[in-house]
């Protein structure tokens, strides 16, 4: 992909963004260093947890940026009926997160925010999960095994619990893996195109 002369900066740790914008065959560079302090206080709803986290990450990019650069920051939430789901603080917690998704039917909405010097945009998409029961045995292998506290609503659809326990999906898979790419896509052409503005 001609970037024009951008320069992408990926600002996530997580190795599935990592993969997933390479599977773009664009290149990158990963830099985490950020100042953003996470704090919800004053939103209206759940459902803008992600948007207002991929923003604030943006923001809180630990120096300016260059005019060739465009900065990516992603956020992932998993939405049980009302209750949002982050990345669980420990195995007790990524245990009650799992038994509460068993049986039924989520949302997994992932925002990303990309920057440049000069623009800015936020978007967001949205993907349906439905989980078949699960039993305690079921979990606690998951979870000893794979330990995902590193994902939202501590599961990743690529590992083995998505093997066994997703019989259905709507929407995109890459969403659910927290990188959105088919919109990623197209939001890079458009930041790194027409060739000398961003």
């Amino acid at each position: 992909m001609d970037l024009c002369g951008k320069r992408i900066i990926l600002g996530s740790a997580s190795p599935r963004r990592k993969e997933l914008l390479a599977g773009l065959d664009v290149e990158f560079e990963v830099d985490t260093l950020n100042n953003y302090v996470e704090d919800f206080g004053g939103i209206g709803s759940a459902r803008e947890i992600p948007s207002l986290m991929s923003k604030g990450k943006s923001h809180g990019f630990h120096r300016a940026l260059e005019a060739d650069e465009i900065l990516i920051t992603a956020d992932t939430m998993v939405l049980c009926g009302e209750q949002p789901l982050g990345k669980p603080h420990g195995r007790e917690e990524a245990f009650k997160m799992l038994s509460s998704l068993s049986g039924r039917e989520h949302e997994v909405i992932t925002a990303v925010t990309m920057r440049s010097e000069s623009r800015e945009t936020t978007f967001e998409d949205v993907a349906k999960v439905s989980f078949l029961p699960l039993t305690d045995e079921e979990i606690n292998y998951y979870i000893d095994r794979y330990k995902p506290f590193d994902k939202a609503g501590a599961y990743g659809i690529q590992e083995w619990i998505g093997y066994v326990g997703i019989d259905r999906i709507e929407g995109s898979f890459y969403t659910i893996m927290g990188f959105p790419v088919h919109k990623v896509y197209a939001a890079i052409k458009d930041l790194s195109a027409p060739c000398g503005a961003v």
